[in-house]
């Protein structure tokens, strides 16, 4: 018991990342550049080692351990689509509520806000090293922090505790032809979603912005 507290409590402290991961060849439209990518990958390790630790310090569990899945996964895209455009001025965050993409050139729209605009930075974040997906097939800049970490399954399925980590991040101009749409049928509550497929995968593996190394 006392082993698995210690370990409890290192998984606390989430990963640093450091600039040695950055691929300096990588292209990011509107001036969005890697290391400003890099600057809120370090802001959210830091406000996840906060309130993990101060979590721990009334043992409770930390906040990946009890989120659903794909809640926590959003809260990790959400905070990198809020905290980028602290770091490059030339982007903005989409004020439309629920609007697409997530991140647009600034001055370009009205307000800084659009329903569904061609231009701009779609954000998501994933523990899945491929096959992420979206809501429709359309062409999309693209881009996808990988990460690993605990989730609230792994109790369950007896999984130690490990500190989160960012794993990748990739990003590419997709086109409709690089998704898979998945629809449902009539009887289905499933959300409509797309795949990115195997031709929009290598597209963005070409471009990684970030690996942990």
């Amino acid at each position: 018991m006392r082993q698995a507290s210690k370990t409890e409590q290192l998984a606390c402290s989430p990963v640093l990342v450091s600039e040695r991961g950055l691929n300096a060849k990588a292209r990011i439209p509107y001036g969005l550049e890697p290391i400003h990518v890099l600057q809120a990958m370090i802001e959210f390790v830091k406000f996840l080692g906060f309130i993990n630790q101060q979590l721990g310090s009334q043992r409770m569990p930390r906040i990946e351990s009890f989120l659903m899945p794909a809640n926590f996964s959003s809260l990790v895209g959400e905070f990198m689509g809020m905290t980028i455009p602290k770091h490059c001025s030339t982007i903005v965050r989409n004020k439309f509520h629920n609007g697409h993409p997530d991140l647009l050139p600034a001055g370009v729209y009205s307000g800084d806000a659009v329903l569904h605009g061609p231009k701009g930075i779609e954000v998501k974040a994933s523990r899945h090293r491929s096959g992420w997906q979206g809501h429709n097939p359309e062409d999309v800049w693209l881009m996808v922090f990988i990460f690993d970490g605990n989730s609230s399954r792994d109790e369950l399925l007896g999984l130690p505790p490990r500190p989160f980590r960012f794993v990748e991040v990739l990003g590419a101009n997709l086109l409709k032809s690089d998704w898979n749409f998945s629809g449902r049928s009539e009887t289905s509550r499933r959300t409509i979603t797309a795949s990115v497929t195997r031709s929009g995968f290598e597209k963005m593996k070409a471009n990684w912005i970030y690996r942990d190394l």
